[in-house]
Protein backbone atom coordinates (compact mmCIF):
# COMPACT_ATOMS: atom_id res chain seq x y z
CA UNK A 1 0.00 0.00 0.00
CA UNK A 2 2.94 2.31 0.61
CA UNK A 3 5.36 3.77 -2.18
CA UNK A 4 8.59 1.70 -2.60
CA UNK A 5 10.28 5.04 -1.76
CA UNK A 6 9.99 7.67 0.57
CA UNK A 7 10.67 9.93 -2.37
CA UNK A 8 7.67 8.94 -4.49
CA UNK A 9 5.54 10.45 -1.54
CA UNK A 10 6.57 14.31 -2.56
CA UNK A 11 6.03 16.32 -5.70
CA UNK A 12 9.01 16.19 -8.58
CA UNK A 13 8.75 19.89 -7.82
CA UNK A 14 9.31 19.78 -4.05
CA UNK A 15 11.82 22.47 -2.36
CA UNK A 16 13.20 19.58 -0.47
CA UNK A 17 14.57 18.32 -3.92
CA UNK A 18 16.20 21.56 -4.99
CA UNK A 19 17.53 21.86 -1.97
CA UNK A 20 19.21 18.65 -2.37
CA UNK A 21 20.17 19.05 -6.32
CA UNK A 22 21.82 22.45 -5.36
CA UNK A 23 23.98 21.61 -2.20
CA UNK A 24 25.41 18.50 -4.65
CA UNK A 25 26.64 20.99 -6.52
CA UNK A 26 28.20 22.80 -4.25
CA UNK A 27 31.83 23.02 -2.93
CA UNK A 28 31.68 21.34 0.14
CA UNK A 29 35.48 20.72 1.11
CA UNK A 30 35.28 23.21 3.66
CA UNK A 31 33.31 20.99 5.41
CA UNK A 32 35.24 18.15 4.77
CA UNK A 33 38.37 19.08 6.10
CA UNK A 34 37.65 18.25 9.79
CA UNK A 35 36.83 14.86 8.78
CA UNK A 36 39.85 13.47 6.89
CA UNK A 37 41.66 12.45 10.18
CA UNK A 38 41.90 8.89 9.80
CA UNK A 39 40.50 6.95 13.14
CA UNK A 40 41.54 9.84 15.52
CA UNK A 41 38.18 10.95 15.03
CA UNK A 42 36.19 9.06 16.84
CA UNK A 43 32.45 7.89 16.05
CA UNK A 44 31.99 8.17 12.25
CA UNK A 45 30.23 11.08 11.40
CA UNK A 46 26.97 11.60 9.26
CA UNK A 47 27.99 12.93 5.74
CA UNK A 48 28.50 17.10 5.70
CA UNK A 49 25.79 17.12 2.57
CA UNK A 50 23.05 15.48 4.23
CA UNK A 51 23.74 17.32 7.44
CA UNK A 52 23.66 20.50 5.22
CA UNK A 53 20.30 19.54 3.49
CA UNK A 54 18.36 18.86 6.61
CA UNK A 55 19.66 22.53 7.97
CA UNK A 56 19.28 24.15 5.23
CA UNK A 57 15.80 22.89 4.86
CA UNK A 58 15.01 23.84 7.85
CA UNK A 59 15.82 27.28 7.76
CA UNK A 60 14.11 27.46 4.51
CA UNK A 61 11.08 25.92 6.23
CA UNK A 62 11.04 28.12 9.81
CA UNK A 63 12.33 25.45 11.83
CA UNK A 64 15.83 26.96 13.06
CA UNK A 65 15.82 24.66 16.55
CA UNK A 66 17.80 21.75 16.38
CA UNK A 67 15.50 19.61 18.64
CA UNK A 68 12.58 20.74 15.79
CA UNK A 69 14.93 20.01 13.01
CA UNK A 70 15.70 16.37 14.97
CA UNK A 71 11.70 15.87 15.70
CA UNK A 72 11.00 16.52 11.95
CA UNK A 73 13.22 14.09 10.64
CA UNK A 74 11.20 11.22 12.53
CA UNK A 75 8.06 12.47 11.30
CA UNK A 76 7.92 15.18 8.40
CA UNK A 77 8.41 13.28 5.09
CA UNK A 78 10.44 15.85 3.39
CA UNK A 79 13.22 15.62 6.30
CA UNK A 80 13.36 12.50 6.11
CA UNK A 81 13.82 12.23 2.30
CA UNK A 82 16.72 14.85 2.81
CA UNK A 83 17.96 12.73 5.91
CA UNK A 84 18.37 9.40 3.38
CA UNK A 85 17.61 6.75 6.29
CA UNK A 86 19.69 8.78 9.34
CA UNK A 87 18.34 10.13 12.16
CA UNK A 88 20.70 12.59 13.72
CA UNK A 89 20.07 13.35 17.41
CA UNK A 90 19.26 17.36 17.98
CA UNK A 91 22.74 17.70 20.40
CA UNK A 92 24.57 16.45 16.41
CA UNK A 93 22.95 19.05 14.33
CA UNK A 94 23.27 21.92 16.65
CA UNK A 95 27.17 20.79 17.20
CA UNK A 96 27.11 20.12 13.60
CA UNK A 97 25.89 24.32 13.22
CA UNK A 98 27.61 25.78 15.42
CA UNK A 99 31.46 24.26 14.45
CA UNK A 100 30.57 25.09 10.80
CA UNK A 101 28.94 28.28 11.08
CA UNK A 102 31.13 30.62 9.61
CA UNK A 103 31.04 28.58 6.19
CA UNK A 104 28.10 29.44 5.73
CA UNK A 105 29.08 32.91 4.65
CA UNK A 106 30.78 31.41 1.92
CA UNK A 107 27.96 28.78 0.80
CA UNK A 108 25.65 32.10 0.67
CA UNK A 109 28.02 33.50 -2.13
CA UNK A 110 27.78 30.01 -3.73
CA UNK A 111 24.61 30.41 -3.83
CA UNK A 112 24.26 33.87 -5.18
CA UNK A 113 26.23 32.97 -7.91
CA UNK A 114 24.35 29.80 -8.88
CA UNK A 115 21.73 32.30 -8.85
CA UNK A 116 23.26 34.50 -11.10
CA UNK A 117 24.79 32.08 -13.74
CA UNK A 118 20.75 30.92 -13.97
CA UNK A 119 19.97 34.12 -14.93
CA UNK A 120 17.80 35.25 -11.88
CA UNK A 121 19.91 38.13 -10.64
CA UNK A 122 20.13 41.02 -13.09
CA UNK A 123 22.32 43.87 -10.88
CA UNK A 124 20.59 46.36 -13.00
CA UNK A 125 18.70 47.19 -9.55
CA UNK A 126 19.01 46.61 -6.16
CA UNK A 127 17.23 47.70 -3.22
CA UNK A 128 19.36 48.09 0.07
CA UNK A 129 17.58 48.04 3.53
CA UNK A 130 18.07 46.67 7.27
CA UNK A 131 15.67 45.54 9.95
CA UNK A 132 16.22 44.99 13.82
CA UNK A 133 16.45 41.11 15.00
CA UNK A 134 15.98 40.39 18.50
CA UNK A 135 19.52 39.66 19.93
CA UNK A 136 19.44 36.21 22.20
CA UNK A 137 19.49 38.30 25.10
CA UNK A 138 17.23 40.21 27.07
CA UNK A 139 17.54 43.88 27.63
CA UNK A 140 16.87 43.36 31.40
CA UNK A 141 20.22 41.98 31.80
CA UNK A 142 21.28 45.16 30.33
CA UNK A 143 23.02 48.09 33.04
CA UNK A 144 23.71 51.66 32.29
CA UNK A 145 27.09 52.93 33.27
CA UNK A 146 25.72 55.30 35.85
CA UNK A 147 23.97 52.46 37.18
CA UNK A 148 27.18 50.65 37.20
CA UNK A 149 29.54 53.01 39.55
CA UNK A 150 26.49 53.07 41.73
CA UNK A 151 26.30 48.79 41.97
CA UNK A 152 30.17 48.58 42.46
CA UNK A 153 30.36 51.51 45.43
CA UNK A 154 27.21 49.09 46.82
CA UNK A 155 28.75 45.84 46.23
CA UNK A 156 32.55 47.07 47.70
CA UNK A 157 30.70 48.13 50.53
CA UNK A 158 28.35 45.41 51.48
CA UNK A 159 31.65 42.78 50.77
CA UNK A 160 33.74 44.64 53.23
CA UNK A 161 31.62 44.25 55.61
CA UNK A 162 31.02 40.64 54.93
CA UNK A 163 34.62 40.13 55.30
CA UNK A 164 34.36 42.11 58.48
CA UNK A 165 31.47 39.47 59.26
CA UNK A 166 33.26 36.33 58.12
CA UNK A 167 36.55 37.22 60.84
CA UNK A 168 34.67 37.82 63.64
CA UNK A 169 32.85 34.60 63.09
CA UNK A 170 36.50 32.89 62.58
CA UNK A 171 37.37 34.35 65.87
CA UNK A 172 34.51 32.99 67.55
CA UNK A 173 34.79 29.48 66.22
CA UNK A 174 38.29 29.33 67.00
CA UNK A 175 37.09 30.21 70.65
CA UNK A 176 34.78 27.80 70.55
CA UNK A 177 35.68 24.48 68.22
CA UNK A 178 39.67 25.41 68.60
CA UNK A 179 42.30 26.73 65.74
CA UNK A 180 42.45 23.11 64.39
CA UNK A 181 39.00 23.59 62.67
CA UNK A 182 38.94 25.52 59.04
CA UNK A 183 35.73 27.99 59.40
CA UNK A 184 37.35 29.94 56.82
CA UNK A 185 35.60 29.08 54.03
CA UNK A 186 34.29 31.79 51.78
CA UNK A 187 30.37 32.70 52.51
CA UNK A 188 28.54 32.16 49.24
CA UNK A 189 26.90 35.23 50.07
CA UNK A 190 30.73 36.75 49.88
CA UNK A 191 30.82 34.99 46.83
CA UNK A 192 27.76 35.43 44.76
CA UNK A 193 28.56 39.31 45.42
CA UNK A 194 32.19 38.87 44.28
CA UNK A 195 30.72 37.13 40.96
CA UNK A 196 28.48 40.14 40.38
CA UNK A 197 31.22 42.87 41.05
CA UNK A 198 33.29 40.97 38.63
CA UNK A 199 30.85 40.74 35.90
CA UNK A 200 29.85 45.06 36.58
CA UNK A 201 33.60 45.82 36.55
CA UNK A 202 34.02 44.04 32.87
CA UNK A 203 30.86 45.32 31.49
CA UNK A 204 32.63 48.83 33.26
CA UNK A 205 35.77 48.37 31.54
CA UNK A 206 33.92 47.56 28.12
CA UNK A 207 31.92 50.61 27.74
CA UNK A 208 35.22 52.74 28.46
CA UNK A 209 37.10 51.19 26.21
CA UNK A 210 34.20 51.55 23.74
CA UNK A 211 33.52 55.24 24.42
CA UNK A 212 37.61 55.52 23.97
CA UNK A 213 37.18 54.23 20.58
CA UNK A 214 34.85 56.67 19.67
CA UNK A 215 36.83 59.33 21.69
CA UNK A 216 39.81 58.28 18.92
CA UNK A 217 37.86 58.82 16.30
CA UNK A 218 36.65 62.06 17.02
CA UNK A 219 40.56 62.83 17.15
CA UNK A 220 40.43 63.19 20.92
CA UNK A 221 43.49 61.39 22.11
CA UNK A 222 44.55 60.28 26.09
CA UNK A 223 45.65 63.09 28.32
CA UNK A 224 44.17 66.18 26.63
CA UNK A 225 42.63 67.77 29.79
CA UNK A 226 39.37 67.41 28.36
CA UNK A 227 39.54 70.37 26.01
CA UNK A 228 40.62 70.27 22.43
CA UNK A 229 44.41 71.00 21.75
CA UNK A 230 45.10 70.66 24.95
CA UNK A 231 44.01 73.78 26.74
CA UNK A 232 42.56 75.88 23.49
CA UNK A 233 39.00 76.07 23.03
CA UNK A 234 35.82 75.12 25.17
CA UNK A 235 36.17 71.79 27.37
CA UNK A 236 34.76 68.80 26.11
CA UNK A 237 31.49 67.60 28.04
CA UNK A 238 33.45 64.67 29.14
CA UNK A 239 36.96 63.57 29.79
CA UNK A 240 38.53 60.89 27.48
CA UNK A 241 36.83 57.59 27.38
CA UNK A 242 34.35 58.49 30.26
CA UNK A 243 31.18 56.53 28.38
CA UNK A 244 27.91 59.19 29.14
CA UNK A 245 25.91 58.05 32.05
CA UNK A 246 23.25 56.65 30.25
CA UNK A 247 25.29 54.34 28.03
CA UNK A 248 24.27 50.74 28.59
CA UNK A 249 26.23 47.36 28.23
CA UNK A 250 24.68 43.62 28.15
CA UNK A 251 25.92 41.40 30.32
CA UNK A 252 24.62 38.26 28.40
CA UNK A 253 25.63 39.39 25.04
CA UNK A 254 27.76 42.79 25.49
CA UNK A 255 27.93 43.38 21.55
CA UNK A 256 24.25 43.43 21.43
CA UNK A 257 22.57 46.46 21.90
CA UNK A 258 19.25 48.38 22.60
CA UNK A 259 17.59 49.24 19.77
CA UNK A 260 14.07 50.30 18.91
CA UNK A 261 11.75 47.85 17.61
CA UNK A 262 7.67 47.58 16.48
CA UNK A 263 7.03 46.52 19.77
CA UNK A 264 9.45 49.01 21.69
CA UNK A 265 13.32 48.76 22.93
CA UNK A 266 15.03 45.66 22.74
CA UNK A 267 18.46 44.17 22.70
CA UNK A 268 19.32 43.93 19.37
CA UNK A 269 21.35 43.34 16.08
CA UNK A 270 20.64 45.32 12.48
CA UNK A 271 20.33 43.00 10.00
CA UNK A 272 21.22 44.59 6.27
CA UNK A 273 20.18 43.08 3.05
CA UNK A 274 20.68 43.99 -0.71
CA UNK A 275 18.11 42.64 -2.77
CA UNK A 276 17.65 42.23 -6.40
CA UNK A 277 15.12 43.28 -8.62
CA UNK A 278 14.59 40.47 -11.11
CA UNK A 279 13.49 37.57 -8.52
CA UNK A 280 13.94 39.08 -5.26
CA UNK A 281 16.95 37.17 -4.86
CA UNK A 282 19.50 38.71 -1.92
CA UNK A 283 23.25 39.35 -3.23
CA UNK A 284 24.69 41.01 -0.22
CA UNK A 285 23.94 40.36 4.03
CA UNK A 286 25.22 41.75 6.51
CA UNK A 287 24.36 42.56 10.29
CA UNK A 288 25.80 45.31 12.38
CA UNK A 289 25.30 46.44 15.76
CA UNK A 290 24.67 50.06 15.31
CA UNK A 291 21.12 51.05 14.71
CA UNK A 292 21.92 53.62 12.12
CA UNK A 293 21.83 52.57 8.29
CA UNK A 294 23.64 55.25 6.75
CA UNK A 295 26.89 53.79 8.17
CA UNK A 296 26.31 50.64 6.38
CA UNK A 297 25.35 51.99 2.13
CA UNK A 298 28.72 51.66 0.92
CA UNK A 299 29.56 48.92 2.90
CA UNK A 300 26.64 46.79 1.35
CA UNK A 301 27.49 47.99 -2.04
CA UNK A 302 30.97 46.34 -1.91
CA UNK A 303 29.71 43.30 -0.36
CA UNK A 304 27.26 43.24 -3.43
CA UNK A 305 29.74 43.60 -5.60
CA UNK A 306 31.93 40.98 -3.26
CA UNK A 307 29.71 38.37 -3.89
CA UNK A 308 27.95 39.09 -7.33
CA UNK A 309 31.39 39.84 -9.02
CA UNK A 310 30.05 43.28 -10.18
CA UNK A 311 28.41 46.69 -8.98
CA UNK A 312 24.53 46.90 -9.85
CA UNK A 313 23.80 49.51 -12.04
CA UNK A 314 21.48 51.17 -9.72
CA UNK A 315 20.77 51.35 -6.14
CA UNK A 316 17.35 52.22 -3.88
CA UNK A 317 17.74 53.09 -0.28
CA UNK A 318 15.43 55.08 2.21
CA UNK A 319 16.00 57.98 3.88
CA UNK A 320 17.86 55.92 7.05
CA UNK A 321 20.59 55.64 4.06
CA UNK A 322 20.69 59.76 3.71
CA UNK A 323 24.17 61.34 4.06
CA UNK A 324 27.15 63.61 2.13
CA UNK A 325 29.44 61.46 2.26
CA UNK A 326 27.04 58.37 0.85
CA UNK A 327 26.23 60.56 -1.94
CA UNK A 328 29.67 61.63 -3.18
CA UNK A 329 30.77 57.78 -2.72
CA UNK A 330 28.30 56.49 -5.05
CA UNK A 331 29.02 58.96 -7.35
CA UNK A 332 32.63 58.12 -7.44
CA UNK A 333 31.76 54.43 -8.18
CA UNK A 334 29.39 55.71 -11.19
CA UNK A 335 26.75 54.35 -8.95
CA UNK A 336 23.37 55.48 -9.98
CA UNK A 337 21.45 55.79 -6.32
CA UNK A 338 18.58 56.77 -5.40
CA UNK A 339 18.33 57.86 -1.78
CA UNK A 340 15.32 59.50 -0.31
CA UNK A 341 15.91 62.61 1.88
CA UNK A 342 12.85 62.37 4.24
CA UNK A 343 10.23 59.98 5.06
CA UNK A 344 8.04 59.16 2.59
CA UNK A 345 4.77 61.56 3.14
CA UNK A 346 6.53 64.00 4.39
CA UNK A 347 6.96 67.74 2.83
CA UNK A 348 7.99 69.83 6.04
CA UNK A 349 12.13 68.71 5.10
CA UNK A 350 14.42 70.69 6.58
CA UNK A 351 16.53 72.76 3.99
CA UNK A 352 19.63 71.97 2.10
CA UNK A 353 23.08 73.53 2.86
CA UNK A 354 24.48 75.02 0.11
CA UNK A 355 28.01 72.93 1.51
CA UNK A 356 26.44 69.74 0.11
CA UNK A 357 26.44 69.51 -3.09
CA UNK A 358 25.83 65.64 -3.54
CA UNK A 359 22.91 66.05 -1.68
CA UNK A 360 21.13 68.83 -4.43
CA UNK A 361 22.07 66.91 -6.82
CA UNK A 362 20.07 63.82 -5.24
CA UNK A 363 16.97 66.15 -4.52
CA UNK A 364 16.98 67.34 -8.11
CA UNK A 365 16.96 63.58 -9.07
CA UNK A 366 13.87 62.93 -6.76
CA UNK A 367 11.77 65.14 -8.52
CA UNK A 368 12.45 63.83 -11.64
CA UNK A 369 9.43 61.67 -12.92
CA UNK A 370 12.65 59.02 -13.20
CA UNK A 371 13.48 59.09 -9.96
CA UNK A 372 10.60 59.34 -8.45
CA UNK A 373 9.55 56.08 -10.23
CA UNK A 374 12.55 54.61 -9.32
CA UNK A 375 12.36 55.03 -5.82
CA UNK A 376 8.80 53.86 -5.57
CA UNK A 377 10.23 50.65 -6.56
CA UNK A 378 12.32 50.29 -3.48
CA UNK A 379 9.49 49.07 -0.97
CA UNK A 380 8.26 46.26 -3.21
CA UNK A 381 11.72 45.00 -3.72
CA UNK A 382 13.23 44.65 -0.29
CA UNK A 383 10.71 45.06 1.92
CA UNK A 384 8.77 41.75 0.62
CA UNK A 385 12.07 39.91 1.68
CA UNK A 386 12.12 40.54 5.34
CA UNK A 387 8.41 40.54 5.74
CA UNK A 388 9.05 36.82 4.59
CA UNK A 389 11.54 36.40 6.71
CA UNK A 390 9.83 37.57 9.70
CA UNK A 391 6.38 36.92 8.96
CA UNK A 392 5.95 33.66 7.23
CA UNK A 393 8.94 31.83 8.45
CA UNK A 394 9.31 33.50 12.02
CA UNK A 395 12.93 34.13 11.67
CA UNK A 396 12.64 37.08 14.46
CA UNK A 397 15.75 36.27 17.11
CA UNK A 398 19.30 35.47 16.72
CA UNK A 399 20.24 31.73 18.05
CA UNK A 400 23.46 33.09 19.09
CA UNK A 401 25.35 35.45 20.67
CA UNK A 402 28.18 37.63 19.20
CA UNK A 403 28.01 39.66 16.16
CA UNK A 404 30.27 37.17 14.20
CA UNK A 405 28.33 34.49 14.95
CA UNK A 406 24.69 36.53 14.18
CA UNK A 407 26.49 37.36 10.90
CA UNK A 408 27.27 34.15 10.04
CA UNK A 409 23.81 33.03 10.92
CA UNK A 410 22.08 35.99 8.82
CA UNK A 411 24.26 34.56 5.75
CA UNK A 412 22.45 30.79 6.66
CA UNK A 413 19.10 32.59 6.91
CA UNK A 414 19.18 34.47 3.93
CA UNK A 415 20.85 31.57 2.04
CA UNK A 416 17.48 29.39 2.85
CA UNK A 417 15.10 32.28 2.07
CA UNK A 418 17.22 32.53 -1.47
CA UNK A 419 16.84 28.75 -2.31
CA UNK A 420 13.14 29.01 -1.67
CA UNK A 421 12.78 31.90 -4.36
CA UNK A 422 15.30 30.15 -6.70
CA UNK A 423 13.29 26.92 -6.60
CA UNK A 424 10.17 29.01 -7.60
CA UNK A 425 12.29 30.95 -10.10
CA UNK A 426 13.91 28.26 -12.19
CA UNK A 427 10.55 26.40 -11.94
CA UNK A 428 8.61 29.72 -14.03
CA UNK A 429 11.66 29.71 -16.21
CA UNK A 430 11.25 25.94 -17.68
CA UNK A 431 7.44 26.10 -17.37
Amino acid sequence: MLPPSPSDWLPQNHLAFFISDVVEEMDLSAFHGQYEEGDARGNQPFHPAMMLKILIYGYATGTFSSRRIAQKIEEDVAFRVLAAGNFPQHRTICDFRQEHLQKFVELFKQVVLIAKNSGLIKLGRVAIDGTKIKANASRHKAMSYDRMKQEEKRLESEIGELLKQAERTDRREDQEYGEENRGDEVPKELQRRESRLEKIREAKKRLEERQAEEDREKGRHEGDGGRPNGKKGQPFKKEFGQPREKAQDNFTDPESRIMKMGNGFEQSYNAQASVDEEHQVIVAVGVTNCAADSTQFIPMIEATEATAGELPQQVLADAGYRSETNFEQAESKSIDAVIALGREGKTDAAPISLSNPATLRMKEKLETAEGAAAYRRRKVIVEPVFGWIKGVLGFRQFSFRGLKKNNAEWHLVCLATNLRRMSRGMCQATA
